[in-house]
């Protein structure tokens, strides 16, 4: 009997050298986890498929000929291919080889790209196989279609799948068979093998179904025992008494707080009073008001004699928050200083671009106690930094960072801090099940009274009329004493002669723009320092203050740059997506968006959450020269809603899932290759119910060696770090 270790080559050494090279297969198991991407039924249809198209046949020779060629030795065979209601011919141009192959009455499996020869469908020169070759008495009832492996045939595949199926011992099963029974599912040796060789589309369903639940549930039991772990920690209660800073700063808040802000809040102090550490993701759209609630929470480890800090992805947002915190929390922010309040505290920036004095009065601050409230990058890491008593930590836009990262500022406390991690993409039920379950989540979902609209337009670039009247509404906009932005993919040009060929994501920590493929040549994408020179020389713009921000320029030259911005010396900032989140410069009133198409749906809602903040409205201008085809109808879907929930929905759709979740696994494995986040919420619901209820029962799964061996197999080490969110 063949176990999964078994290597390939003891049963099919013909077949298992190509697997080896092409995909990395040697064992039974990897070939058992090589799964077909389609399937095809022994009486289907041929259709009417498109040139172009490549497509998989299934039919009967009707008849075949031969004929010599006019230019060349040798001769061509044309044979008719049917299914009893179309045709389609398969040409070859070199007959030999075929010709005994093809014969009316034979039944052919056929694969090639469609076209046309005087009116007629062709597969020209297409790949095939005569059904009666397989040599399989018990055929299923679709045949399954594998991905390309070079130097060797689909129908070899099917051959070596079947020596496999036919010696195979029985397989562990991850899912205990209570909850099989509970959810109708199959056993995973025979949902393995309907993959294989299904009988029929329901079959293959059922068979699907079952592995979708497996990825499901294996995900949420290794989030499961993250949060059983977790859950055993100890942290200090952080219980206030006297919140005198707290109270003062609620006192003095010119807005009321929303009903979701007053809940959240009520769920973060309790968490706080606790002594388990406190694991809590705080999501919301752009202008939510996430800051104010984690600035309660900070006030109240200050009120509770700690620590809390902040830590920031880049210099510019950590000097943004700062800004922000200090204005704020005015006098409660001056503790221990000449006109600070007697209940306030102290808040420190600490960033890599400070001076030697400046440094030095930091750290001072931080390991005194003296600094309730520290705010900071990658600084903050440093071995250096030592924290007097560290009670809460807050991680802002937390999928920046890495485990190592916020685990090394987490070891800073004297006992397990809270945790608390924000971010202002919003992310769908399904995403949070799955990718943050061992989390607490809470979600804003209203905005604070008297945040203006953003109203936001697609702007057709080849259509000089509409680039024009962008500029002049620009003009128009700084004319009133606001500001624009004008956000651009890459840096562009930094010097004469040379050209910064970087993405945006090596220059500023996001991802590399990529053209989206709507069978279009997208040109290179435009740059800041290019769109600088062009703007200086349009007459609308003529007397207005420009200029660039980008993550080449120093942190000193950013800080500079954007204080000068909010201050009003600036009227238009050229930038690439430094400015993506967290900056609030209420003066701004319009952003223009060169080259949309290059950003996602969830960036371009985060960028356009930079205008509006103020008392007057938002306007948003997405430029692009793509007119048609699914990225021009996802710019439009960003135009015509602001809801950042539905824009998440539609952006896990355009994306693949796996890219969300960072669920590259070890053994080669792919993505999850079953689970649809969009399409399976209830299943998810269904497998974190169930998982949950085994973790509770037995969370070192010492009853369940089939349920931990899968789960370490399938998560590898570096996945289950990614979903370790805390």
């Amino acid at each position: 009997m063949a176990g999964l270790q078994t290597k390939l080559s003891t049963l099919i050494a013909s077949t298992a050298r190509p697997l080896e090279q092409a995909r990395g297969i040697q064992t039974v198991g990897d070939l058992l986890d090589f799964y077909p991407t389609r399937w095809v039924s022994y009486d289907s249809d041929l259709g009417t498929p498109a040139d172009g198209e490549f497509v998989v046949v299934v039919g009967e020779v009707k008849s075949a000929s031969t004929r010599p060629m006019r230019n060349r030795r040798g001769s061509m065979l044309s044979a008719i291919l049917t299914d009893g209601r179309s045709e389609i011919e398969m040409t070859f141009f070199n007959a030999r080889g075929h010709e005994d192959k093809l014969r009316p009455g034979a039944k052919v499996i056929a694969g090639g790209q469609v076209s046309h020869f005087r009116e007629r469908r062709q597969l020209a020169h297409p790949g095939y196989t005569l059904i009666s070759d397989l040599d399989d008495s018990a055929l299923p009832g679709l045949f399954p279609l594998y991905p390309a492996v070079p130097k060797l045939h689909n129908w070899n595949l099917v051959r070596a799948v079947k020596v496999v199926i036919d010696q195979l011992d029985p397989l562990p099963d991850p899912i205990p068979a209570d909850i099989r029974r509970r959810r109708d599912l199959l056993e995973r040796a025979k949902a393995v093998i309907a993959l294989h060789r299904a009988d029929s589309k329901r079959h293959l369903e059922v068979a699907r179904t079952r592995l979708r639940y497996e990825e499901a549930f294996l995900l949420q039991v290794v989030l499961g025992r993250l949060r059983a772990a977790r859950e055993a920690e100890i942290a200090t209660a952080r219980v206030v008494t006297d919140g005198a800073a707290l109270a003062a700063f609620d006192e003095r808040l010119p807005f009321a707080l929303t009903p979701g802000q007053v809940s959240v809040a009520a769920e973060i102090e309790a968490d706080l009073a606790r002594e388990h550490p406190m694991y809590r993701l705080l999501q919301g759209d752009v202008g939510s008001g996430k800051t104010v609630v984690a600035l309660r929470a900070m006030l109240t480890a200050v009120d509770a004699g700690a620590q809390a800090v902040l830590l920031a992805p880049t210099e510019v947002l950590a000097a943004q928050h700062a800004r922000t915190i200090r204005a704020m929390l005015g006098d409660l922010a001056l503790g221990g200083m000449l006109g600070g309040h007697p209940d306030g505290t102290k808040v420190t920036l600490l960033t890599g671009s400070l001076t030697q004095p400046q440094r030095r009065q930091a750290l001072l601050d931080i390991a005194s106690g003296e600094s309730g409230i520290v705010i900071g990058t990658h600084a903050l890491l440093q071995d250096k930094v030592i924290f007097a008593d560290l009670a809460l930590v807050v991680i802002d836009e937390q999928h920046r960072f890495g485990v190592e990262q916020r685990d090394a500022l987490r070891a800073k406390a004297k006992t397990v801090p809270h945790v608390l991690v924000m971010t202002a993409t919003p992310i769908p039920r399904t995403i949070a099940m799955t990718t943050f379950g061992e989390l607490d989540v809470s979600t804003l979902t209203e905005k604070p009274a008297g945040r203006s609209p953003i109203q936001s337009y697609v702007v057709d670039e080849a259509l000089p009329t509409w680039v024009e009247r962008t500029w002049t509404r620009v003009a128009q906009e700084c004319g009133r004493g606001h500001a624009a932005y004008v956000v651009c993919p890459r840096i562009g040009e930094v010097e004469e002669g040379t050209v910064e060929e970087e993405s945006r994501g090596a220059a500023d920590g996001g991802e590399p723009w990529l053209p989206f493929d709507d069978g279009v040549s997208l040109r290179p994408p435009i740059g800041v320092i290019e769109t600088l020179a062009e703007l200086q020389a349009k007459p609308e713009l003529a007397g207005l203050r420009l200029a660039v921000l980008h993550g080449r320029l120093t942190a000193e030259e950013k800080d500079r740059i954007m204080a000068d911005f909010a201050a009003g010396a600036i009227d238009v900032l050229i930038s690439t997506t430094v400015i993506e989140v967290g900056v609030d410069v209420p003066r701004a009133t319009v952003m223009v968006i060169r080259d949309a198409d290059r950003f996602g749906v969830s960036q371009l809602h985060q960028l356009r959450g930079r205008v509006g903040r103020g008392e007057d409205p938002g306007l948003c201008l997405l430029m692009t020269s793509v007119a048609a085809g699914p990225t021009r109808e996802r710019l439009n879907a960003v135009a015509e809603t602001d809801d950042g929930f539905a824009l998440a929905r539609l952006d896990l759709q355009q994306r693949r899932e796996g890219d969300i979740l960072g669920a590259r696994q070890s053994g080669g494995r792919g993505r999850l290759r079953f689970l649809s986040l969009i399409r399976d919420e209830e299943l998810i619901t269904q497998a974190r119910a169930d998982a949950r209820e085994v973790v509770a029962r037995d969370p070192e799964l010492a009853d369940h060696p089939e349920i931990r061996l899968a789960a370490d197999q399938w998560v590898a080490p570096e996945q289950a770090e990614f979903l370790d969110k805390g």
